[in-house]
């Protein structure tokens, strides 16, 4: 199913594109087509995916297609991890979310951190970046996602939980791969990479 979602994510990218770039109107027809037999491709092969959903889908970017960015910010102390619990699963990740417009990645890790846990946190090192088709991430939606996880130390003891969590712990490695994780956001191997990070005087950020 993972280069089926893939396939359709790259239609839809030549349609969107297309549709952007071409002055042609008969090619504009063409890219209007394609990106119709893309919804009826995606509607088949895709359970309970709606019109609405479609719509939004195609139509939430503009001009080049490009990846949507993931960030999540590994928080230690005392060779724990910092995790939140997410209210809408009952399950446990690395604080992070999307790249928000007029921030900069590392300040999103400082904003979600905040956001999510309660505490200030300064980011260290970049400790890897992931691209979630090619790593066999879970997904909740057919966005293309680079992952961006980053190292941080935190600067206060203070927390609890956001609006969208419900608690807020520092675990170990081992106590952390026995939760119930939220694998779209961080698989058990985010967690091994990002302890090895912290336990390293000189890392080198890890990509594809």
């Amino acid at each position: 199913m993972d280069e089926i979602e893939l396939l359709l994510e790259q239609l839809q990218a030549i349609a969107q594109t297309g549709k952007h770039y071409s002055k042609d109107v008969f090619d504009r027809e063409r890219y209007d087509q394609l990106e119709v037999v893309s919804k009826k491709l995606i509607t088949k092969l895709i359970n309970n995916t709606t019109t609405e959903q479609l719509d939004i889908f195609f139509d939430a970017d503009t001009g080049y297609v490009t990846p949507k960015v993931d960030i999540r910010a590994a928080t230690f102390k005392d060779d724990k991890i910092l995790l939140v619990r997410e209210k809408s699963s009952g399950q446990w990740s690395i604080p992070g979310g999307w790249g928000d417009i007029g921030y900069s990645a590392s300040e999103i890790a400082i904003k979600e951190t905040f956001e999510e846990a309660g505490i200030h946190t300064v980011p260290q090192r970049l400790i890897a970046i992931k691209d979630m088709q090619k790593n066999h991430y879970p997904k909740k939606n057919l966005n293309y996602v680079y992952k961006m996880f980053f190292e941080c130390k935190p600067t206060e003891d203070n927390l609890h939980s956001g609006v969208e969590t419900s608690d807020v712990k520092y675990f170990t490695l081992d106590e952390a791969l026995k939760l119930n994780l939220s694998l779209a956001r961080n698989m058990p191997e985010d967690f091994k990479l990002a302890f090895k990070c912290h336990h390293s005087k000189a890392w080198e950020t890890y990509f594809d």
